[in-house]
């Protein structure tokens, strides 16, 4: 494993590591560790790829913030011209206070509760997703109390064979909780088409994430485009066809970089003959190589018969190598020119509490700084208090500038929201 996950913008001078042109050693110095660190130059060029391959069909990006939903990160893609993907209320909070608008925002998620589906409705959302026939019951009922019409996509299982490095991370195989069965779904649009306060617009997928081939969407596209051509029979236009995320990241040597020109060249003859707008919701293809962890090392310790590297980081901030199993090259920010095999861990009370384990990386002594690459995507998002720890804090560099842009948390966040004096109630 090696040099090649690295992007452009992180490099190497006089051996220090940089994030553009920032010194990641000067960054953890003033924001302190653990620290994630993103660069907008990333964001900048993914999105500009991405949109030069799709120019050929009419399209619009809507990032999946699930990745990461840090402002300065929002507010740059808006910046750019990208849409937004929510999968909770909290989410679309967070996307309006970013500055995206309604028709800016698509509200995705399988489990929307009734309160979600009234604000996404007065938010205006350019689409709600809608994953089963009760969701969509529901959202009549809403939408008839509000006096308004709900302009809905259906989210398609297009029960396909995914390739992935997780089976957590497939969503479009049979029996997978996401989306409404593609033998089930015309009888759902018929549902749709009765109700007075729906407008089916909309068709949606979302296969998976990190698809080691393209064959994925081209079968479900298939499989979506026989289905819009059986409702278009029945006079209804689906407008919007949505075909999720699931582009993938390298997170090591053996890892793909999307092909994004072979990826357009699935996606736009079928939304051609369709005659719709396609909607793409990358999230990780975004964030996941602008972001790095920053950690201190705090000890070296050798116990039966290994070596541990004990970092101020652990699964508290960093979930995906305990969760997923996952694969995050790390360094030094300078190295010794030493190696050695270790399992690098943190600090939490658990065994499963490693970021690495039985890893050949640089010699690392304690006061040297580690860089977590890949880090960018489900890193600060699924971070949790766990062990009373305060969450990290977030950066964000800009050529030679650089800003925190999340303020890490005291051990007065931790208590901010308890009640020392509870208001007891006689049940």
């Amino acid at each position: 494993m090696g040099q090649s996950v690295l992007t452009a913008a992180f490099t190497r001078r006089d051996g220090a590591l940089y994030c553009e042109d920032v010194s990641a050693e000067v960054i953890a110095r003033e924001a302190g560790t653990p620290v994630f660190v993103y660069s907008s130059a990333v964001i900048r060029d993914r999105y500009s790829r991405l949109t030069a391959a799709l120019a050929g069909v009419k399209h619009r990006v809507h990032y999946a913030m699930k990745a990461n939903g840090n402002r300065a990160i929002l507010s740059l893609l808006r910046e750019l011209g990208s849409g937004v993907d929510v999968v909770s209320g909290g989410e679309l909070h967070r996307a309006q206070r970013a500055g995206f608008k309604g028709h800016d925002i698509i509200f995705g998620g399988v489990g929307k509760t009734i309160r979600e589906l009234r604000e996404g409705l007065k938010a205006g959302v350019k689409l709600i997703n809608v994953e089963s026939e009760a969701e969509l019951l529901m959202l009549e009922a809403v939408a008839r109390e509000l006096g308004v019409v709900a302009q809905v996509g259906l989210r398609i299982n297009p029960d396909v064979t995914v390739e992935n490095s997780h089976a957590y991370i497939a969503t479009g195989s049979r029996g997978h909780k996401f989306g409404i069965p593609h033998d089930e779904a015309l009888a759902l649009v018929k549902i749709a088409r009765g109700l007075e306060h729906i407008e089916l617009i909309g068709l949606d997928m979302h296969v998976g994430s990190q698809l080691a081939t393209l064959e994925p969407y081209r079968a479900g596209l298939d499989r979506l485009m026989e289905l819009a051509g059986r409702i278009a029979a029945m006079g209804t236009k689906i407008r919007y066809v949505d075909v999720g995320g699931g582009l993938p990241v390298r997170y090591d040597d053996g890892d793909p970089e999307p092909d994004l020109d072979a990826f357009a060249a699935v996606i736009a003859p079928v939304l051609k003959k369709l005659n719709a707008e396609l909607i793409v919701e990358p999230g990780r293809f975004f964030s996941a190589a602008s972001g790095v962890l920053l950690a201190r090392v705090l000890y070296r310790k050798r116990s039966g018969g290994k070596d541990y590297v004990i970092a101020d980081a652990g699964m508290t901030e960093l979930l995906r190598p305990s969760h997923y199993d996952a694969y995050h090259l790390i360094e030094s920010a300078t190295p010794s020119g030493e190696r050695a095999v270790v399992d690098v861990v943190g600090p939490v009370c658990e065994s499963g509490d490693f970021l690495a384990q039985d890893r050949e990386m640089d010699s690392v002594e304690p006061g040297d700084l580690l860089v977590v690459h890949t880090a960018g995507a489900y890193g600060y998002v699924m971070s949790s208090n766990y062990n009373a720890r305060p969450k990290a804090a977030e950066v964000m560099v800009d050529g030679a500038k650089f800003a925190v842009v999340t303020a890490r948390e005291t051990y007065d966040d931790l208590v901010r929201l308890e009640q020392a004096h509870p208001d007891w109630r006689d049940a």
